[in-house]
């Protein structure tokens, strides 16, 4: 069998989860050749077989790690994947409706209830990196002081410092949304809080022009950032873990999904392969996605 399970205490998951975070923050990541979004598909005629539909968060689209991903998968299965970038809420009652093959998205308890529940099949942890908060280089809320989300949420809130949330529903604001809970704050109604429903990069746009806050995750923010006075604020916290997970709609439920062509897919991606080109990949020397397979 080409995938395992691991089961770790919560205790260890605890310390995995840390020293991951510790990594980022101490700009130690795992090394590998870098490899950065290319100009061109790879070169020569490429025999296409058949296609499917990869419904996926905005985060994994934005970043650019799919243009480079893809066509190698492509060029090596003659299977095209036709990209539906959507929130990861959206995403997941795309494949619901059985209007996608495959997913790849960041809301993992959701995606394992759902799996549980019979909508989806064959979920893997498949990568993973980090949520920060960005807001102005001089940092009017002090959350650099901050030791940990909870300070940063409560120094925002008090300073009635502009906040943009998404409000879209994506796992990034499903993400947001959690750490205001975990802070003891409903900022739902404040004057200070912006709930645009937009995507991240028209989010971190609005932040920009405020002056303000917002949670993103590492790989859509060095992706989006040329052009941003913002900064990273806060980072480290193991609570702002991101991880992806990718799965197949669950045929049963919809048969004309291409059950053995998404499969083709999963399995690239979870290959010694598919999890260096994840990575490899870089902007501006720096590395977005991790190898988040086994991780439990």
């Amino acid at each position: 069998m080409l995938f395992r399970k691991y089961n770790l205490p919560i205790s260890l998951l605890a310390l995995v989860l840390t020293l991951t975070l510790a990594f980022f923050a101490a700009g130690c990541a795992p090394e590998a050749a870098p490899v950065t979004k290319p100009e061109e598909e790879p070169a020569g005629e490429v025999e296409i077989l058949g296609y499917i539909t990869l419904s996926t968060t905005t985060s994994t689209y934005d970043s650019g790690l799919l243009d480079f991903i893809n066509p190698i998968f492509t060029a090596q299965s003659g299977i095209e994947v036709r990209i539906v970038s959507l929130g990861t809420g959206a995403a997941l009652e795309s494949g619901q409706r059985g209007d996608a093959d495959v997913l790849l998205v960041h809301d993992r308890a959701t995606e394992l209830k759902l799996v549980e529940e019979g909508y989806f099949v064959d979920r893997f942890d498949v990568m993973y990196n980090d949520f920060v908060i960005v807001g102005p280089a001089d940092d009017p809320a002090g959350v650099l002081a901050a030791a940990n989300a909870d300070e940063a949420f409560n120094l925002i809130a008090l300073g009635k410092h502009p906040f943009a949330s998404r409000g879209d529903d994506s796992g990034t604001n499903r993400k947001e949304l959690r750490l205001w809970a975990a802070a003891g704050i409903d900022p739902k109604d404040a004057d200070w809080y912006f709930s645009i429903g937009q995507g991240m990069g028209d989010t971190l746009r609005f932040t920009n022009e405020k002056l303000g806050y917002t949670v993103v995750d590492r790989g859509t923010f060095i992706a989006l950032r040329n052009g941003l006075a913002l900064t990273i604020v806060l980072e480290g916290d193991p609570v702002l873990f991101n991880q992806y997970g990718v799965m197949v709609v669950n045929p049963e439920l919809h048969p004309h999904v291409k059950y053995d062509l998404a499969m083709e897919y999963v399995e690239f991606l979870m290959s010694d392969e598919g999890q260096n080109l994840i990575t490899s990949y870089q902007i501006d020397g720096e590395t977005l996605f991790f190898p988040g397979f086994g991780l439990e």
